[in-house]
């Protein structure tokens, strides 16, 4: 459960976003007026066009280049600064400009106008974005660079030769203007009153000590990054690369970045996290009322996390209504089992019996990962019977790394490589075997893994006749849309949910998302503290005090991000309702299944359109 998609800091820094939802262009399932080779002409002008502004983006982002396995730039580090963040806004308003004078959106065919469309709206997304540059948390216990440069060095950037070693030194090198650069835009925002809450300062201090404790920062065993260097280096050898003694070199040079220019990094932000602790809010309410443009900067987030226009009254409504509904469902539940007592009662059993703990031990931890992978394994060969597409990359399910290991955090994702030379990442915090009861497991390895997340982003990579750009788009109602429709989607593939106690777990998971609907909102738009969101999370769900904890904590920090998950998966489940009811006998699960990721992450208002387009082509016959 509690899954958050880290597509990375990275992959969003591109902002591949959709923004807002704007009117439809076209609903036509034909290209204008023109003929279908006008059609086809122009849309392969269009898609060429759209290769080379993709890879001129790309050049703004050499992490982003690493995350998709490529190696060229890979001695460098993104330019972090607000000058270079209005630098990328600047080419995508020209490059929106040049796509509206040179092509003709009329003559295109269905598949070009939507690459058209989602094209624009990135730009519009960021533009929207540009008066609340200041009010995103650049730092914070989730999220930022002093826990992502690492993870990303350890993980993400390949080591094959010395050359791409030596870029990784570079890298090590470059990291304090990277730091610097994002330390200083965020006291710029502390000196606007923009400033996390206290927690987040200390996750940040906690982990920024963590990632430089260790060998060869003092006597300790060796640093994960140290650790990393050393084998990164000694495979090399192994393999033939390098001999020893260039080895040794190499590893020195290593060490003296880290200690030279890493350590020093990281100290000033101890420092400013440190500096700032004072003025930081404990028990804290959302930025609707903890910042001057607050209300303006959520009505935003809403807009881009559910690409609708709900309201936030509309939003905290839908989850008050689907709170009282799956509490229904869970009161049957506990009838079902027998169980004599309220749901509250039922909550605490369920919290408290051992029966559903795994052992907090390195065994238990590893029987984790273990059930993970059988329920998944599971899953995999159901799939030719729902999907017509099918992922190729692999999959591995993994413990957080300790540096950025956190009791009750959010199982999260990280993408595979488009060439399949890296799996997908499911990655679990186990630090606190406690707070990962045993019936919430399958429902996360379903979100998580397949049919979720692994699924729908590797198929979106390995998209082929739609520009590149699409198929590393990142739309957040689409993407956890689909994570919380395939636990749904689950229910009907054999083998899964055969413990009742597991099909609790699934309706705590959707509970949970309800839940969010109902805090997000309370937190950011009508001043609901901390402690009062804490409070409503524990009345309607049995979830571990560390696990409630750090998801309000989540949403404090990522204001709108977690009310996409249910709006995204209703609005997929209207869309599969609509598609039977008009298509009948005829309808094909696979086909609906194929139509809804055969086209990469999109708006929900598009995807809709999408789908309208596929009934209508069904129906023609």
């Amino acid at each position: 459960m509690r899954p958050v998609f880290a597509c990375s800091t990275l992959a969003l820094a591109l902002a591949l976003a959709a923004c807002s939802p704007q009117p439809n262009t076209s609903t036509d399932t034909n290209a204008g007026n023109g003929t279908t080779e006008q059609a086809e002409n122009e849309s392969a002008r269009l898609n060429a066009w759209f290769e080379t502004k993709y890879e001129e983006l790309l050049q703004f982002s050499p992490l982003q280049l690493t995350f998709l396995g490529r190696k060229d730039l890979n001695d460098r580090l993104d330019d972090a600064s607000e000058a270079a963040q209005r630098q990328r806004l600047e080419w995508l308003s020209r490059s929106v400009q040049e796509m509206e004078s040179t092509f003709d959106y009329d003559a295109l065919d269905d598949e070009a106008k939507l690459s058209w469309d989602l094209w624009k709206r990135q730009y519009e997304s960021a533009r929207a974005g540009e008066p609340f540059i200041a009010n995103a948390y650049l730092f914070d216990q989730m999220n930022g660079m002093h826990s992502m440069l690492p993870t990303f060095l350890i993980n993400f950037h390949k080591v094959e030769n010395e050359q791409d070693y030596q870029a990784y030194i570079a890298r090590l090198n470059a990291a304090p203007t990277m730091l610097d650069q994002l330390v200083e835009r965020a006291r710029g925002a502390a000196g606007q009153g923009i400033r996390p809450p206290r927690f987040a300062f200390e996750g940040v201090i906690d982990q920024s000590r963590k990632v430089i404790s260790g060998a060869p920062f003092d006597d300790g065993e060796a640093s994960a990054l140290w650790a990393d260097l050393q084998a990164k280096a000694d495979a090399l050898v192994e393999s033939g690369e390098i001999d020893a003694e260039r080895a040794d070199a190499l590893k020195e040079e290593a060490r003296t970045a880290l200690i030279d220019q890493v350590a020093p990094a990281y100290e000033r932000l101890i420092a400013w996290s440190e500096e700032e602790l004072p003025n930081a809010l404990e028990n804290p309410a959302g930025v609707g009322t903890t910042q001057a443009n607050g209300a303006d900067y959520y009505a935003y987030q809403l807009r881009e996390n559910t690409t609708t226009d709900m309201s936030a009254d509309e939003v905290h409504q839908l989850g008050l209504d689907e709170v009282v509904r799956l509490r229904g469902e869970m009161e049957a539940l506990k009838d079902r089992v027998g169980f004599d007592g309220d749901l509250q009662a039922f909550f605490a059993f369920i919290g408290s019996d051992p029966q559903f703990k795994f052992p907090d031990t390195d065994e238990g931890r590893q029987a984790y990962i273990d059930e993970a992978t059988r329920l998944i394994d599971n899953i995999r060969e159901h799939l030719p019977e729902y999907f017509g597409l099918l992922p190729k990359a692999e999959l591995v399910v993994r413990r957080v790394e300790p540096f950025r290991e956190q009791p009750g955090a959010a199982q999260h994702y990280f993408p595979g490589t488009p060439d399949g030379s890296r799996p997908g990442i499911y990655y679990a915090h186990l630090s606190d075997m406690n707070a990962m009861p045993k019936p919430e497991l399958e429902v996360i390895a379903y979100h998580e893994g397949l049919p979720g997340h692994h699924m729908q982003i590797s198929i979106a990579q390995e998209l082929e006749g739609v520009p590149t750009f699409r198929t590393q788009a990142f739309t957040t109602a689409y993407t956890e849309g689909w994570g919380l429709y395939s636990e749904w989607l689950a229910t009907e593939i054999p083998g899964t949910y055969e413990d009742p106690y597991s099909e609790y777990g699934r309706l705590t998971s959707e509970m949970w998302r309800a839940i969010r609907l109902v805090v997000d909102t309370g937190l950011h738009a009508k001043g609901w503290t901390e402690q009062q969101a804490i409070d409503y999370f524990r009345e309607n769900a049995s979830v571990p005090p560390a696990a409630i904890q750090s998801e309000v904590r989540r949403y404090l920090i990522m204001p709108g991000q977690a009310t996409a998950y249910k709006v995204g998966m209703i609005r997929m489940q209207e869309l599969r309702r609509k598609a039977e009811a008009a298509l009948g006998d005829d309808f094909d699960i696979r086909g609906f299944h194929d139509t809804i990721l055969g086209g990469g992450a999109m708006p929900l208002d598009l995807l809709e359109r999408r789908v309208d387009q596929w009934i209508a082509q069904q129906q023609a016959g």
